[in-house]
């Protein structure tokens, strides 16, 4: 486990930092993604140095972490649309090699595994981290050998997330997941936290018992993670 604490701006310059070592030494890498507010500087500077020549994506797939059950790719909540905004349609990648489990199709959950799988697995998986310890969509109790799969959605799930619909009732209270297994598989892991509303489950998935109560922290038994953290999320370590 490494452990890397600064601001959230030089974070996301050392995660960059990290996906131009991969690229550089395996440029057809397998790349998990992840959604939300926390990845987005680290998106903005993976899209900089792109298109100043420094990273290139054009041989890489990825696989993201999650998407909402009744979304489809074109709504502008869905986590297909979020990837495009924020990364895809910014960078040298193939979008026919970009893959986000489907939220429609939900009976072909288990179908995503063995993409993966047939991919060669994912190299790096990038994470945050819900208030709760979920990472992913994987809830607190979620057994640790699971794979990708469709979740309930907590209450403070989703009243985390109502800041990007018109009201909570429009949030979907459902979600397909790759599961704490799929994520462990992974040969390597970056988890991102930002700002003092995660110092809390930060102490807990780093410092804390690894138990299904707090998800993130399976990721303690996980040979090759890094946590890229800002001060205000590590100030409780």
């Amino acid at each position: 486990m490494k452990i890397i604490i600064d601001t959230k701006e030089k974070i996301a310059e050392m995660a960059a930092d990290r996906y131009v070592r991969l690229l550089k030494e395996k440029p057809n890498a397998v790349l998990g993604g992840a959604t939300g507010s926390t990845p987005l500087g680290l998106y903005a500077e993976l899209s900089r140095r792109c298109k100043a020549g420094e990273i290139s994506f054009k041989d890489a797939m990825s696989f993201n972490l999650d998407e909402y059950v009744g979304l489809d790719g074109t709504h502008d909540q869905s986590y297909r649309y979020f990837m495009n905004e924020n990364l895809f349609n910014h960078i040298d990648i193939d979008i026919n090699k970009t893959f986000v489990p489907s939220g429609i199709d939900t009976d072909s959950a288990s179908d995503y595994d063995k993409a993966i799988q047939a991919a060669g697995g994912i190299d790096m998986q990038l994470l945050g981290i819900g208030n709760n310890g979920h990472i992913g969509f994987n809830e607190p109790g979620t057994p640790f050998g699971s794979e990708t799969h469709v979740v309930e959605l907590t209450e403070s799930t989703r009243s985390a997330n109502a800041r990007f619909f018109e009201s909570i009732d429009e949030v979907p209270t459902h979600a397909v997941t790759m599961g704490i297994k799929t994520v462990m598989n992974a040969r390597s892991v970056i988890l991102m936290a930002i700002g003092s509303a995660k110092a809390e489950i930060i102490k807990a998935t780093i410092q804390g018992p690894v138990t299904e109560e707090v998800p993130a922290s399976v990721l303690q038994l996980h040979p090759d993670v890094e946590f890229y953290i800002d001060y205000e999320a590590a100030a409780l370590l």
